[in-house]
């Protein structure tokens, strides 16, 4: 899961080191992430250079709101379950 913000309002700060990756439509994504520990703690997509995503689980925050928009659900695993109003795309 993933919240993104504008990059704009993204402050980054600190080491990091970086991956990339190409997607299976052909975009390029760049993961950022902790020399440390390994973390992915952002990351960046060409076809979307105005965003910054930032995996949710990086915020630590039990009460960051639910996703508005699901993709790849067709890799989904069998026991996740998707609840609420979602845009869907698999």
């Amino acid at each position: 899961m993933q919240a993104r913000f504008p990059r704009e309002r993204v402050k980054i700060e600190g080491r990091s080191k970086n991956y990339v990756r190409t997607g299976d439509e052909g975009g390029r994504i760049t993961h950022s992430f902790c020399p440390e520990c390994g973390a992915t703690v952002y990351y960046q997509l060409d076809g979307q250079p105005d965003l910054i995503a930032v995996p949710v689980g990086a915020f630590a925050d039990p009460r960051f709101p639910a996703p508005k928009v699901s993709v790849y659900e067709a890799r989904r695993h069998g026991w996740f379950e998707l609840t609420g109003e979602l845009e869907h795309y698999d």
